[in-house]
């Protein structure tokens, strides 16, 4: 009878010590499954936050989460008004992207003047913005038509690059980066015979004044963006990475015709450090928040990171 009770007793032990095993062996499993899966989209690449201007303005907070999912790591901001981004104050603003994970490291300021840069330019850097961008010529120079969405500049390029250099001492005394963003009118020879970009490049200080290449607008323009970083290395600090389609529109990244690929070959070359996302238009339908994930979605297939 002990005979039968031990023999009992050790086949328990036996299947206790295998449906153990069992247990840890499918529990393993379980985590390394858990490990294969990342947890979240992997985050890589800038937005220009103009693209997303409208969702903005009716909701930064929700937006910039969005943008957060939507799997961005950096962004650059197109909105300041009364000392706000995005009505938040600037060390508002700041703690707001850290706490969604998001890097604060550029801002178009539109508005600035040699009047009220010092105290726009505290402001930026509160935030936590590294670049200081003039997105047009500033002080009122700018010129646009509405009517056929061309644009332009009163006033001559010695005068911007003057404006420029100015700003570019006040922004390097606040402990920030200037840079000047292009669009098509300054690669094409204004009223004096001058490409207003190149004299920019070749006059402005680089100590002090660098740039924001968007790469729609070089294209719309008909220049190659390989033969300014050729030119010019070194002096292209961010760029606004937006595709063209067949009609010569916006469109998100990698459903267009620019060989991004091609560009990308050279970033060493150009200076680039970060790169921004940004789409002026949507079209047919596709609302600004679909065409970001499709665009964060074609960078990983050209290969930025």
């Amino acid at each position: 009878m002990r005979k039968v009770i031990s023999s009992a007793i050790l086949m328990l032990f036996i299947a206790m010590f295998f449906a153990c095993k069992e247990n840890k062996t499918k529990e393993k499993e379980i985590v390394d499954s858990e490990e294969a899966m990342p947890s979240e989209v992997e985050k890589y690449g800038g937005l220009a936050l103009y693209t997303v201007r409208d969702a903005m303005g009716e909701n930064a907070k929700e937006t910039l989460k969005t943008v957060a999912d939507a799997g961005y790591k950096n962004i650059e901001s197109a909105n300041y008004s009364d000392g706000k981004f995005y009505n938040m104050s600037p060390e508002d603003f700041k703690a707001y992207l850290k706490e969604i994970g998001l890097n604060p490291i550029s801002t178009h300021q539109g508005s600035v003047t040699l009047e009220n840069a010092d105290e726009m330019m505290a402001d930026v850097k509160a935030a936590g913005f590294e670049y200081f961008v003039v997105p047009v010529p500033p002080m009122g120079m700018f010129e646009s038509n509405s009517e056929d969405g061309t644009m332009g500049m009163n006033g001559t390029a010695e005068e911007l690059a003057n404006i420029l250099d100015t700003l570019g001492e006040k922004a390097n005394a606040a402990g920030l980066k200037l840079l000047y963003h292009n669009h098509d009118f300054e690669f094409k020879k204004n009223s004096d015979g001058i490409v207003t970009i190149d004299y920019l490049l070749e006059n402005c200080n680089p100590d002090l004044v660098n740039f924001q290449m968007d790469l729609y607008w070089v294209t719309k323009a008909e220049a190659d963006p390989l033969a300014y970083f050729e030119k010019y290395p070194g002096r292209f600090k961010i760029w606004h990475v937006k595709d063209m389609d067949d009609q010569g529109r916006f469109a998100p990244v990698g459903q267009g015709k620019i060989d991004f690929q091609r560009i990308l070959a050279q970033k060493e070359q150009s200076g680039m450090e970060y790169y921004m996302v940004e789409q002026d238009m949507t079209f047919d339908g596709l609302e600004p928040l679909e065409a970001i994930k499709i665009s964060h979605e074609g960078l990983r297939e050209i290969g930025f990171k």
